[in-house]
């Protein structure tokens, strides 16, 4: 009896710790969101931060029940940003491979002979440019 005891205080001491990590990620994931929205002025997010720092569960609580909807939508906005940033990179690299490849074939054809070096230089040029 007594070791099942001891074995659920263990189980619930975890579960606490666990909430308490849990809860003091989301209060640092509002502070970031406080900061980085870019509708509210200096003293608004002073109040706001202040709030949630000095009340951290009611501050967390009504933050996330009064802005939790602007706070997904930055969070999809900058979803939606890094994804673009990610395609134009992408599409870059892919220019630039494309171009390297067209120029690889173009001296490929020279060294064979199918092409002049006039027709070398024109395919090159469009390759670059």
């Amino acid at each position: 009896m007594d070791f099942i005891h001891n074995f659920f205080q263990i189980l619930l001491f975890t579960l606490w710790i666990m909430v308490w990590v849990a809860f003091i990620f989301l209060v640092f994931r509002i502070i970031m969101d406080i900061f980085r929205d870019g509708e509210l002025g200096g003293f608004r997010k002073f109040l706001w931060a202040a709030f949630v720092i000095i009340c951290p569960v009611v501050g967390a609580l009504v933050y996330v029940l009064v802005r939790g909807k602007s706070m997904s939508a930055r969070d999809v906005a900058a979803a939606e940003q890094m994804r673009a940033a990610q395609v134009e990179y992408t599409k870059g690299l892919m220019t630039e491979a494309g171009a390297a490849q067209e120029i690889k074939a173009a001296k490929e054809l020279l060294d064979a002979g199918a092409i002049t070096e006039a027709e070398f230089e024109a395919i090159k040029a469009k390759a670059l440019a």
